[in-house]
């Protein structure tokens, strides 16, 4: 039996099941009285769910991110570390790379170590195939599970994310009011934040009453530093007669192979091609000219990520979902 279970039967919150097992005064004695009454009904025991309830707790935290060296993912991975720390809490880090089976061993071994809460970090976790989301579900029913840049609906799961849709279609509309009509929209990620930025292009174009063209949707497939190959894969575009006066980017990180290819290919910005990229990182002010790029306020989804982590885990009442908007931050490359 679990803490949704228990949760479940009493038809009352986990967040109320578990005020009542710490003891918490801000539940109804009738509320109380029915989570113990099912508690007592079903034989539960809370010393085996203690670390998931904040009952003889590790004050240990685990955090999982796919990729270290990514810059968005390090940032946000410093942040939390730095918020869970201020809060009383330690963390424990493991990169779990993009693979569904490495993700999973990799929370599976998490899981081991007695954490109170784990966290996923980035959009990787969630998975097209909704059946491939279960290793989540199964850890959600032992410990709260907090999701930065994501959106998935399980009980026991927090969701902290930007509207990446509404963010890119907003970056698009931009463009095409500021007469920039062929936008190449350059990505490198099939995750669930590059699916909803990809989405958002596209419904901008669509509410223009412009087609759809595939040529503009361009699928970077090397590595995610390989700024000179972004460079030469944009140039490689030229060859096959694909012309833009435009590209938005779902990173940064492509965001300055496209200016390296401007200064290849000799394009002046912006009077006839624009940049923008995307997490309004610090590439943005490293680069030259410094890049337009949407904020994504990162450092306030970790902030909230960390505020709610540790309300939950106090059993304080806590949203599933929190979804900050994105914001363009103009540069000299528009």
């Amino acid at each position: 039996m679990t803490i949704y279970d228990i949760s479940e039967k009493a038809g009352v919150s986990i967040a109320t099941v578990s005020r009542v097992l710490n003891g918490s005064s801000n539940v109804s004695p009738k509320t109380k009285q029915k989570v113990l009454d099912v508690i007592n009904e079903c034989g539960y025991s809370p010393n085996v769910f203690a670390r998931g309830l904040g009952l003889d707790s590790m004050n240990c935290v685990g955090i999982l991110c796919a990729d270290s060296s990514d810059i968005y993912l390090a940032k946000a991975v410093y942040y939390i570390e730095q918020g869970l720390r201020a809060g009383g809490y330690n963390a424990i880090l493991a990169c779990t790379g993009y693979s569904l089976e490495t993700r999973k061993s990799s929370l599976e071994m998490m899981m081991k170590q007695r954490v109170d809460c784990v966290i996923l970090v980035g959009s990787s976790f969630i998975e097209s195939n909704d059946a491939d989301n279960d290793y989540i579900r199964q850890a959600a029913e032992k410990v709260p599970v907090m999701l930065l840049n994501a959106d998935f609906n399980c009980p026991n799961v927090y969701c902290v994310l930007c509207d990446d849709f509404k963010s890119t279609m907003d970056a698009t509309i931009w463009l095409l009011e500021h007469k920039r009509k062929r936008i190449l929209y350059l990505y490198n990620s099939h995750s669930y934040s590059a699916i909803r930025k990809l989405s958002g292009y596209r419904s901008a174009i669509l509410m223009k009453e412009m087609e759809l063209n595939k040529n503009y949707e361009q699928f970077f497939e090397g590595k995610r530093d390989d700024i000179d190959g972004m460079r030469d894969f944009l140039l490689s575009l030229g060859k096959k007669k694909i012309d833009f006066d435009a590209i938005l980017c779902a990173d940064d990180s492509l965001a300055s192979g496209a200016l390296k290819y401007a200064k290849v290919a000799r394009r002046n910005i912006p009077k006839d091609l624009a940049v923008i990229g995307y997490n309004n990182s610090i590439l943005t002010i490293t680069c030259e000219p410094e890049l337009t790029s949407v904020n994504n306020h990162l450092e306030d989804q970790c902030n909230q990520l960390v505020k709610s982590c540790i309300q939950v885990l106090s059993g304080v009442e806590t949203p599933q979902k929190i979804i900050f908007s994105g914001e363009l931050v103009e540069r000299y490359t528009t």
